[in-house]
């Protein structure tokens, strides 16, 4: 079989289109047929080798323990291990395999079968495959901020840093379908494309600082992380709250040590959100199927392309996510 294998820590060219072994399932295991994956944050990170907790994952020197990057997959089962539960020949999964080994790039694969979930009818494999990661993401990380189905405060108003990405295009959506006044920070280029999504109003983060500008909001989702903890802090209302969800890890350490301290003492809350794998799929399936949320595929690449794929993403110019395909797209 195909696969995009990982050798070096660094920038795309160390990815190299590689005939391999087909693994075969454990007892507790799915063989899957991949049709399709993304591109998240998290695999451009572990590629470059930072920060370096990530290379406590993979490997110090080089990447050892993960070899094909890919998290996020959908595909179709092909075989089962004999302690198998869940699934069987033919069905339509997806999921994110950060907890069980990565492996998304490549045509085939194995998966223990709690990284997967049956995927609906209704979705495309591309679809499936651009969920799992980013948008639970920002599912969970809106849950943290209290911003639950049917319980929005009235006029609650949330601002997302990042709206145009992954993470930023399903959290904008996610929030103005519960009613909220969303406000999206992008790019001077992205401001129409976040204005497609449902934001109320966009700001052009070239153009104006938002947490100087004396405007207040309920809930500020954040998945660039680039201004200081005080700054967060100015631009929250009372009783509001700050949830981290990517971005600079200098202040995800800012956020740990002074984060509980400031939620003790003032009438905010600030912290960081630790993803929790496929917790929430049911959520997604279920607001993909009501039309309240839809994956934004910016581009697709076939799996030879791999290479090429994470160049346009680390350049910061895709608009919701990046897919690689094995084959037809469908």
């Amino acid at each position: 079989m195909k696969a995009m294998v990982w050798t070096r820590y660094g920038s795309p060219d160390f990815l190299e289109l590689r005939e391999i072994e087909k693994p075969t399932p454990k007892d507790n295991e799915v063989s899957i047929k991949v049709h399709a994956a993304s591109i998240n944050s998290w695999d451009w990170e572990l590629m470059r080798g930072v920060p370096f907790v990530n290379r406590l994952m993979a490997g110090l020197r080089k990447p050892t323990r993960i070899k094909i990057l890919g998290c996020d997959i959908a595909g179709r089962v092909e075989a089962v291990g004999k302690n198998v539960k869940q699934f069987q020949p033919d069905d339509e999964v997806f999921g994110d395999l950060s907890s069980c080994g990565w492996g998304g790039f490549a045509e085939y694969l194995c998966a223990h079968e709690n990284a997967l979930a049956l995927k609906p009818a209704s979705m495309t494999f591309e679809q499936a495959a651009a969920i799992p990661q980013a948008g639970l993401l920002a599912l969970q990380g809106l849950r943290k901020g209290e911003v639950l189905p049917g319980q929005l405060k009235p006029g609650q108003k949330i601002l997302i840093n990042g709206a145009s990405g992954g993470v930023g295009s399903f959290a904008v959506q996610m929030a103005k379908s519960s009613g909220a006044d969303v406000t999206g920070v992008c790019s001077t280029k992205k401001m129409d494309f976040v204005r497609s999504l449902g934001a109320d109003h966009v700001i052009d983060y070239t153009q104006e600082d938002f947490t100087n500008n004396g405007q207040q909001y309920d809930l500020i989702l954040d998945v660039m992380a680039l201004h200081s903890i005080s700054d967060y802090k100015r631009a929250l209302s009372s009783n509001g709250i700050y949830v981290m969800v990517g971005g600079d890890s200098s202040l995800a350490s800012q956020l740990l040590f002074l984060g509980p301290w400031i939620s003790m003492t003032e009438n905010k809350k600030m912290g960081l959100l630790m993803h929790k794998a496929n917790k929430g799929l049911d959520i997604m399936i279920a607001l993909h199927a009501s039309g309240k949320v839809v994956p934004v595929i910016n581009r697709s690449y076939p799996l030879s392309e791999t290479a090429e794929a994470f160049r346009y993403f680390g350049e910061g110019l895709a608009k919701g996510k990046v897919i690689i395909t094995m084959g037809e797209p469908s």
